[in-house]
């Protein structure tokens, strides 16, 4: 299927879905749910029961079985396999499967809370920053009456006889507010509730608040104010950091009556007064049916300070100081906003804390606004977490370590500052720690991922190629790695095949110590020259060296494998040269010299992983390893004034003549060929 095709299916099985789920309603879902549970439980505890109990002890004697016949060195080998297993399945999966994996995780780490504290961080950041910016500050519809220091010095501590608020609706009279709300409890009857309660009638928009106990209840106001006034409750749920990030709008409790009813906030219930007498009412969010608690994210539109300019002290305002056209038509709130008498800590206001009433300001101001902070629903922050995670690891498996580590770097900055553009521009509140984190997990994954790939790769040329060739083998890993080992494949390749002669003889006459430390000294010397020429040692046959030019990457252009045919006769020169030194350094030591011959052939190889699942060898064969052998072999056969030391098929001197002078030194008929092959031995460099 096209990915037209998949997008119009999908789209087509999720509408059928969401009509599934809008024509069910939750109850027959349960139901359902219900019915198959009990199917099943009448299915376990049926007559299958004596079965159920069989096969259990069937199993059980299995195990025990398979655990007493297994050593413990079965068991560490089973481990070992399985180990190579696992790494080589991740330096193989796919490159979107570190980002799954990490988005499984992130998933995890929200669900069970882990990054709510990184979230509250960036809840309170989002706000400072926001503040620094352009931005719309407090409604100049609201106005504080606060029970500050002043007015506790004047009219003594607090909490005050109730005739001083009467005295305030009284003074109001003056500037009549669009509505008063008295953040302040009314639960306990006093000698002066009577008069209250008429100034509060007189009034006609006055708002009281409702206590809310430790059992989740209201606290019933006195009977008079509660005839007069409408109420709300002032509940206030503090998250572990202090901070208060939501208001719930509406609360379900029991009445006085003892029924079940809905209690509106403080502040929507402000508003809701102020949208009686108002031209111009404001849309209120409506309740839920039947919700428990319906909560509302605060959109705080700044701090204490901010508001300072909206705010008045009690006793100015009682005492007539304060103008009336500053509080006519206003949503006068009243409350204690003095040391020790409120704290409520805020983004803006932690150290001093800032009062409830500071609260109350911001969800009317939210209301009035219609800015309340809006989330994303709970499956689009989880869909958001998993197209980080894939996304993320599909793109940074493609880049090199410098753009992944600025990837790194540049990814976290750009998702902050759009989810800053986002918070200021639409009140829209998107995670922060959730999507970063699980970029760096997946980050991280890729990381490892190709840590354990490059560790598997390397493992098959380690001491066998050149560094050069190391890094071109990683820089096309992708190319030649294939399901936990390199895919076999058919290319142009030169083989050089050396051997040293008389290598039994000699080591009759030396310790197996010395034999080993005399033949390691050759090797390396030899190795050395083929990997300075990009050459790959393919196996140490005894004191025998098989090199390769040309692999692991094909060549295809003429001018490729011609200069690995160069690169062959190059570094056989270059031994022979190494050769003559290392002749003179043992002959010092004491120690016999060495004479060996070298045979090149250029054709076609197959190249790939060899063995078992266990042990793999990366490799080269075919007939033109056969033939590099048997020129090399060819050495010892050939008799002539001169030693031939390197001889070379016509294949590979039609591709080196321009290079290298030869003259040919036999006739064979190969296998497998029609026309008889040349062979040559290379004289000198031109």
């Amino acid at each position: 299927m096209t990915r037209q095709r998949w997008g119009r299916y999908l789209r087509q099985q999720g509408t059928d879905l969401w009509q599934r789920l809008k024509t069910h309603p939750p109850r027959e879902w349960v139901r359902h749910l219900q019915a198959r549970s009990a199917e099943l439980w009448r299915y376990v505890r049926a007559d299958y029961s004596e079965d159920w109990v069989h096969r259990f002890r069937n199993q059980r004697v299995k195990v025990v079985g398979y655990l007493k016949t297994n050593t413990p060195d079965d068991w560490r080998g089973h481990l070992k396999v399985q180990s190579v297993a696992f790494r080589q399945h991740l330096a193989t999966h796919p490159s979107w499967l570190p980002g799954a994996a990490a988005a499984a995780v992130s998933l995890i780490l929200w669900q069970i809370g882990v990054w709510q504290p990184l979230e509250r961080v960036g809840y309170n950041t989002l706000f400072k920053v926001r503040r620094l910016l352009p931005h719309e500050g407090w409604s100049s519809e609201i106005v504080l009456i606060a029970i500050d220091d002043e007015s506790l010095k004047e009219y003594g501590s607090f909490p005050w006889s109730r005739d001083r608020y009467t005295q305030l609706l009284q003074a109001l009279k003056a500037s009549p507010p669009a509505v008063v709300g008295f953040n302040i409890l009314f639960a306990e009857p006093t000698p002066e509730d009577a008069a209250l309660a008429q100034a509060i009638s007189d009034n006609g928009s006055v708002v009281l608040a409702v206590g809310w106990d430790v059992s989740t209840e209201p606290v019933p106001l006195v009977p008079e104010f509660d005839q007069v006034a409408e109420t709300g409750h002032i509940y206030n749920p503090v998250e572990p950091d202090g901070i208060t990030r939501q208001v719930p709008l509406y609360l379900r409790g029991t009445s006085a009556a003892g029924t079940s009813a809905t209690f509106s906030a403080f502040g929507l219930v402000v508003v809701r007064t102020y949208n009686e007498g108002s031209d111009r009412p404001i849309p209120l969010i409506q309740p839920l049916p039947k919700a428990e608690e319906q909560n509302a994210w605060v959109n705080w539109p700044g701090s204490r300070e901010d508001l300072r300019p909206s705010t008045y002290s009690f006793i100015d305002v009682v005492e007539g100081r304060v103008s009336p056209e500053l509080l006519a038509g206003k949503i006068v709130l009243v409350g204690p906003t003095a040391t020790g008498l409120s704290s409520l800590q805020t983004p803006f206001d932690q150290n001093p804390p800032a009062s409830s009433l500071q609260l109350h300001a911001a969800v009317i101001d939210n209301l009035l606004q219609q800015r309340f902070l809006q989330r994303l629903p709970w499956f689009a922050e989880g869909l958001l977490i998993v197209g980080v995670g894939v996304g993320s690891s599909l793109i940074l498996a493609s880049l090199g370590f410098k753009r992944r580590t600025a990837m790194t770097l540049l990814v976290p900055i750009s998702w902050v500052a759009i989810a800053t553009l986002l918070f200021t521009s639409q009140n829209l509140w998107i995670p922060i720690a959730a999507p970063v984190g699980c970029f760096l997990l997946a980050g991280a994954g890729i990381q490892v991922r190709d840590q354990l790939e490059k560790q598997q790769i390397m493992s098959l040329f380690v001491r066998h190629v050149s560094p050069q060739t190391a890094a071109l083998i990683w820089r096309n890993r992708a190319s030649i790695f294939q399901h936990g080992q390199l895919e076999a494949q058919e290319l142009m390749a030169t083989v050089l095949f050396m051997d040293i002669r008389n290598f039994t003889t000699i080591s009759e006459n030396m310790s197996p110590r010395e034999v080993l430390n005399w033949l390691n000294l050759y090797l390396g010397t030899m190795t050395n020259c083929i990997l300075k020429y990009d050459g790959v040692v393919d196996k140490y046959i005894g004191d025998a060296i098989m090199a390769v030019f040309g692999i692991p990457l094909p060549h295809t252009l003429v001018t490729e494998i011609q200069q690995d045919a160069v690169n062959a006769v190059t570094a056989a020169i270059a031994m022979q040269e190494q050769l003559t030194r290392l002749n003179q350094r043992l002959q010092q030591s004491g120690l016999p010299t060495i004479q060996h011959g070298i045979g090149i052939h250029t054709g076609m190889v197959v190249a790939g992983s060899v063995g078992s699942p266990q042990r793999l060898n990366y490799s080269v064969i075919g007939d033109t390893v056969n033939i590099a052998a048997r020129l090399e072999r060819l050495n010892k056969e050939l008799k002539s004034t001169k030693p031939h030391t390197l001889l070379v098929s016509s294949t590979t001197f039609d591709y080196v003549h321009h290079h290298f002078a030869g003259s040919p030194v036999q006739t064979l008929q190969l296998r497998g060929r029609q026309e008889p092959t040349i062979v040559y031995e290379i004289t000198s460099q031109l």
